[in-house]
């Protein structure tokens, strides 16, 4: 169901937003089963790639709905951006994990206990109901409802004791939605790193009930004592340089963070594009491929729709050689500069930095509105950012 078109995403939410009210805010919670999931919005492989945006999503819902009963999914579509503000307030975040899970992969293969239970939590063969279905249905089709994600996160860490990173990393390269921020910002909440000392705990009850009776775990921690971690530094404020566009030739260069490039405020249409569709590497182990897949289609559907609005000829790279099409592509065109959305931190944004860094020409970053209004609320907790939703939105004229 999750098409990687824009066609498709505007399908799914045409057909949701009506339940983004009242109805959400009742049945969000439940878990159904795989395929069952219409109690949410499902939005988010689309929306994490920006196939479709946030904007679009939080206009026509507030176009239904009063502020008042869409506030629940209208926080939902907020918190992407709250860990997306988050991480970029402290990019040692990635760092730490990035070096953590390294470490990890290696232990993996000396330590047999450790491998032979990271195996059986990752094959669905713990004996835990309601995990190994998880661990299945995430497999299978790329996807696990928020709730579902939550127990499972705190099972692994809690009960069967597995780094959390270790688990953080089977969702990044399972998920169709596998974001460098949210993915590693909520595994950090369920550990209670994120909220220092303020973990989760699934309970049997808790999954019993908004699993309408499927599963009746037993033998789950009763405790979840949360993680330590040194100290982080003072969170730094994004900053949000200039975008001046050189009046000469310049390239526009697409990614998987942002597949929307057409809907970009640019003071001048570019000279020429660049669709760079091989998936960033997302893990030391090997990305799955219904996500892998799912993000180059997300991209070539980026390539066709600017071309198509544009009349601009967009070159689609499936290459993992950036470094190499970069510099013949702007020989090639004779540019002066680059363009890209904004790179939010992980894996894309260093590799495309590190393939510009050989080129002797600039590289403009365009943030987004959405994201230049949001992220700087996002320096501490939630709660912060919540408080400024109704004046965002009206910033952002969404209602």
């Amino acid at each position: 169901m999750w098409e990687p078109t824009k066609q498709a995403a505007n399908k799914r939410l045409q057909s949701f937003v009506s339940k983004a009210g009242k109805i959400y805010a009742a049945r969000r919670n439940i878990d159904a089963g795989a395929g069952q999931h219409a109690n949410v919005s499902q939005l988010s492989p689309w929306i994490r790639h920006r196939l479709i945006l946030e904007e679009n999503v939080l206009a026509e819902v507030s176009a239904k709905h009063s502020f008042s009963s869409a506030e629940k999914y209208i926080s939902e579509v907020f918190w992407r951006g709250y860990f997306k503000g988050w991480l970029e307030h402290r990019p040692q975040i990635w760092t730490w994990y990035k070096r953590n899970l390294t470490q990890q992969a290696q232990q993996l293969e000396s330590d047999a206990d450790l491998s032979r239970r990271y195996e059986a939590a990752i094959d669905g063969r713990t004996g835990i109901d309601c995990f190994d279905h998880w661990a299945e249905e995430l497999v299978k089709t790329g996807y696990l409802h928020n709730h579902a994600r939550m127990w499972f996160a705190s099972i692994w860490i809690f009960t069967l004791r597995l780094p959390w990173e270790l688990g953080a990393d089977f969702f990044y390269r399972n998920l169709l939605d596998g974001d460098p921020a949210s993915n590693t910002c909520s595994w950090r909440w369920v550990a209670g790193l994120h909220t220092k000392g303020k973990s989760y705990i699934a309970r049997p009850a808790n999954i019993e009930d908004f699993t309408l009776g499927r599963f009746k775990p037993t033998g789950l921690a009763e405790q979840a004592i949360a993680l330590e971690e040194p100290e982080l530094s003072v969170p730094t404020p994004p900053q949000f340089p200039s975008e001046d566009f050189p009046s000469d030739r310049y390239g526009l260069v697409f990614h998987d963070e942002d597949c929307a490039p057409e809907t970009l405020a640019l003071p001048n249409l570019p000279s020429a594009a660049l669709a760079l569709s091989d998936p960033s590497p997302r893990s030391v182990f090997s990305t799955a491929s219904l996500a892998r897949d799912f993000t180059s289609n997300a991209v070539r559907e980026a390539a066709r729709t600017f071309e198509t609005d544009t009349g601009i000829q967009c070159v689609d790279c499936n290459d993992s050689n950036w470094s190499e099409i970069l510099e013949d592509w702007v020989n090639s065109e004779e540019l002066d500069a680059l363009a890209t959305v904004r790179l939010p931190v992980g894996p894309t944004r260093k590799r495309l930095l590190n393939a510009c860094s050989q080129l002797s020409i600039p590289l403009i970053e365009i943030t987004r509105p959405y994201d230049r209004a949001v992220w700087p609320h996002a320096s501490h907790g939630f709660f912060g950012l919540r408080k400024q939703i109704p004046g965002l939105l009206a910033e952002l004229e969404l209602c």
